[in-house]
């Protein structure tokens, strides 16, 4: 368990962020080990074989299975709300070699020879490191990016919406069953981690995961704004598509088409994304999305400078009566 002592400064000072380059990171661990993770399982099966021509090993080597610690360089704290991946890999490639060194001290276990090269020369091997990462990503995150930015972004929003309510309190206390707020301590179960330690003005980020798995991680005392990433919920819904069953009454009332944005709408998405799942033009999308509005089925919200779309009660009511999913 670690207990984290908050004044108000840090209250003050909790964000949210999105990151690709830890959902690389964590699902390197689905990659090592995809049965510890049967809600990625269908994600596992689409990409694994892209990796058969990717120089990762590198990467590969620096996420241990199991994974007690990840070393602090490998994922540095967001410093935006939404960096993109080449921020973020900026950010790990100007790592000062003493502080790649001390991370690597704190992994377990013999160092393989490409985690030894690094450890004798951080600057050129970072390097190398960051186009191992890009390589990665766009073999197995990029394609699937969209979706999971949305389903962050939600995550995002639902917070921002619980704290508008409940205040900050209500927030952390609703983030995660492993993360407890009680007067000014934050306490936080981890399977390994222990301690107590004492944030001093210098905030929280909070990051939604769709790789996290069950549990919480966190980085509470490296440089940098102190870190908890805490699992997104309803994240088997980005792989489920390929497998639910056809929604015939329901497409014959509403058409095929509007029935099955209803069914991608299971989390907010955007006219673009909805596009690009359904493989038809935005302007398609968008006329279609007037009429279930207009019809009480679709309501929309904005995060930042996109307008998101979900299916109202009114269309959950519909869809269970149906009995059926929808594709």
């Amino acid at each position: 368990m670690m207990l984290v002592g908050l004044n108000v400064r840090d209250l003050a000072m909790i964000r949210f962020a999105v990151s690709p380059l830890w959902e690389a990171v964590a699902s390197v661990r689905i990659i090592k080990r995809p049965r510890q993770f049967p809600e990625h399982l269908a994600w596992y099966e689409r990409v694994q074989p892209r990796l058969a021509g990717v120089r990762w090993q590198l990467f590969a080597d620096l996420v241990q299975m199991p994974t007690p610690i990840i070393p602090t360089f490998v994922c540095p704290p967001p410093a935006t709300s939404q960096p993109t991946l080449d921020i973020e890999l900026a950010s790990l490639v100007a790592t000062p070699a003493e502080a790649v060194r001390a991370s690597l001290d704190a992994l377990p276990g013999p160092r393989s020879s490409p985690l030894a090269a690094l450890y004798a020369d951080p600057p050129s091997h970072l390097d190398r490191l960051a186009e191992a990462i890009r390589a990665y990503v766009d073999a197995v995150i990029a394609p699937y990016w969209p979706r999971m930015r949305t389903l962050l972004e939600r995550e995002v929003l639902l917070g921002a919406q619980r704290m508008a309510t409940d205040g900050v309190h209500g927030l952390l206390n609703h983030l995660d069953p492993f993360v407890r707020l009680k007067a000014d301590t934050l306490s936080v179960e981890h399977i390994t981690q222990s301690g107590t330690v004492r944030l001093d003005g210098r905030g929280l980020l909070l990051v939604p995961s769709v790789f996290n798995g069950r549990r919480v991680w966190s980085n509470f005392g490296s440089p940098g704004q102190p870190v908890l990433r805490f699992p997104a919920r309803a994240v088997a819904t980005l792989w489920e598509r390929d497998r639910t069953p056809h929604g015939h009454a329901l497409a014959r009332v509403l058409g095929r088409t509007r029935a099955a944005l209803l069914h991608e709408l299971a989390v907010p998405t955007s006219t673009l994304e909805l596009a690009e799942r359904c493989q038809l033009t935005a302007g398609t999308v968008s006329q279609h999305l007037g009429a279930l509005r207009d019809a009480g089925l679709v309501g929309t919200h904005r995060v930042g400078r996109f307008v998101l779309y979900a299916r109202t009660t009114a269309a959950e009511a519909l869809i269970a009566a149906n009995g059926t999913a929808v594709t």
